[in-house]
């Protein structure tokens, strides 16, 4: 039901004219030279081959995580279509103008999305057979580079080790991408389809576009919530987001320690990035629950960073023993009363 050809084309005028993608960091070898520090240093081991790096461009990018989008709306778009079977001779009209409507808005999220995103490791939260993939914006990391005034390679390795992080993650610890997708699956399942009436006879209503591409791909889920059974499902999805992304915020400061000599200049320059934005854009990621995504890196992170410098990452590691083992919102934020709750690995 939904004009995901439409989504993209709108998404390509979003993201702004690209520049070429060729011409950037050998991301090749800087992966494979930080995956053997990132799996040291984790202890984790992935279970299949480490995705080859791809240099993409804004819309290609959007593209792609469109279709990543599709996988989560076009059921519940489906069970839309359904009733709108009922709705007489609007039926046909309603259908074209909800499926011009959210590949509108989705198109637009995307594209702005892909005016900032900097690495990622795209993997299906549906468990569909689709390949994971390691996707960096060269033009992104190209402006990054430049604005923030930072040493190119010192900044590219530190992002590789962020991105290599999650990709030990959701493929060394075998239960995690299933326990997201039966908790994303649980919300699309709850979700209900419905007609609003108003002054023009009746309009659709799906989940916003803009929070279901934040809660993909950007993890910020508190604004999905409608009911009790909904709050509930989306307050677990978030917090365990937040351990994934603070976990590769530890990770990526606790390497750089290590082996960047300006790491000091690069934390402070990407926190200043993340927090440094125009009015209208600040004005813009409130209304997508982009900012959630921030608050999400600096609770995860200091949870993780808390936990190992109270007991190291074998500590830190028991996150991944089962889906119990993660926090909840209460534990997040105070860590030590997780701590108390799942030991240390010795009395595991």
């Amino acid at each position: 039901m939904v004009d995901w050809s439409l989504a993209r084309q709108v998404a390509q005028l979003s993201a702004g004219p690209d520049e070429p993608v060729r011409g950037g960091p050998d991301l090749a070898a800087l992966c494979a030279e930080l995956a053997e520090h990132v799996a040291s240093y984790t202890g984790l081991e992935a279970s299949s081959p480490i995705p080859e790096p791809e240099l993409v461009g804004r819309a290609e990018w959007a593209s792609i995580n469109l279709g990543s989008l599709s996988e989560l709306l076009d059921p519940v778009a489906a069970r839309l279509d359904q009733r709108l079977s009922f709705a007489g001779p609007l039926a046909g009209a309603l259908r074209v103008g909800a499926a011009a409507t959210v590949a509108a808005e989705a198109g637009l999220v995307m594209g702005y999305v892909s005016r900032r995103v900097l690495g990622q490791y795209e993997v299906s939260l549906l468990g569909t057979e689709r390949p994971p993939r390691l996707l960096f914006v060269a033009p992104n990391l190209r402006r990054a580079v430049a604005d923030l005034e930072v040493e190119s390679t010192s900044f590219h390795r530190w992002i590789c080790a962020h991105e290599l992080t999650h990709v030990l993650q959701f493929q060394g610890v075998p239960w995690l991408s299933t326990h997201l997708s039966g908790l994303m699956r649980r919300y699309l399942q709850s979700v209900e389809v419905r007609i609003d009436r108003g002054a023009a006879g009746g309009l659709p209503s799906l989940p916003s576009p803009a929070r279901l591409v934040e809660a993909f791909n950007e993890g910020g889920l508190a604004a999905l919530v409608a009911t009790r059974q909904q709050r509930r499902v989306m307050w677990r999805l978030g917090t365990a987001m937040a351990v994934v992304e603070g976990y590769s915020e530890h990770v990526m400061d606790a390497l750089g320690e290590r082996l960047l000599p300006d790491l000091g200049a690069l934390r402070s320059a990407l926190d200043a990035r993340r927090n440094t934005r125009s009015a209208p854009e600040r004005v813009l990621q409130r209304l997508l629950g982009l900012e959630m995504k921030l608050r999400q890196y600096e609770e995860g992170k200091a949870f993780c960073d808390e936990v190992a410098r109270a007991g190291g990452m074998d500590t830190l590691n028991l996150l991944w023993a089962s889906p119990a083992s993660l926090p909840d919102r209460r534990e997040l934020e105070q860590p030590s009363v997780w701590l108390e709750r799942v030991g240390t690995p010795a009395a595991a």
